[in-house]
């Protein structure tokens, strides 16, 4: 009996500390049960937001595409993923950057229209120039296809607020060669880069940081 009564206090310790143990496990399962609720809340959130803001740039879209009806319609410009396309050819002759009477015509097509949507919509123009990957001839007074292309889209800038949009909401940006809309393998494609694209871009938060444009050099 004495055996039995010793074996018995011996294994009160062992219990409680399998007591212990449980409890402590079921605690962490807890902890980790929240994490994880936390984790599937914090990421609808953010999937949630990105839907937004998704919606939000369609919007914006639509909204340009159709206050751009007028020129699209006559094919004077392209509006391919929030951006509108002018042909170099139509702007300047080879290696120019002196803006033709067509050229010009064209821009004054677009003044009204993005007017509007600037009235109803707190951006900013970005225009683009572009070129092909072809050096430029012989006494050019650019030294590169950089040049040319800052010129060329400043040339449009200024054109565009000389007809009517604020100075303020319009700035010009340079790529050169780079990035070109399709290969350069012959010379209907290099027509092709060779252009300017005017798009929008969020104004940057008087509060916040400045946000920069992804790709935007020059």
């Amino acid at each position: 009996m004495e055996h039995l009564e010793g074996g018995e206090q011996q294994s009160a310790p062992v219990w409680a500390i399998f007591s212990d143990l449980m409890a402590a496990l079921v605690g962490l399962l807890v902890l980790l049960l929240v994490w994880v609720i936390g984790l599937q809340l914090e990421l609808s959130q953010s999937l949630a937001e990105e839907k937004a803001k998704r919606e939000a740039e369609q919007e914006r879209r639509v909204a340009l595409e159709q206050a751009l009806e007028d020129p699209l319609t006559k094919g004077l410009v392209t509006f391919r993923n929030g951006r509108i396309g002018i042909s170099g050819n139509v702007l300047f002759e080879l290696n120019s950057d002196a803006l033709q009477a067509d050229g010009e015509e064209v821009l004054a097509s677009l003044v009204e229209p993005l007017q509007a949507y600037l009235t109803e919509h707190d951006e900013l123009l970005m225009v683009s120039g572009f070129t092909d990957d072809l050096p430029l001839l012989s006494g050019n007074r650019y030294e590169d296809n950089w040049g040319l292309s800052a010129q060329r889209a400043l040339t449009v800038t200024r054109t565009l607020i000389a007809q009517g949009l604020p100075e303020d909401r319009v700035f010009a940006a340079a790529f050169g060669p780079h990035q070109p809309a399709v290969p350069n393998q012959d010379p209907e494609s290099r027509a092709k880069n060779r252009r300017v694209e005017i798009s929008t871009v969020p104004r940057a938060s008087e509060d916040g940081p400045v946000e920069k444009s992804t790709g935007v050099e020059g």
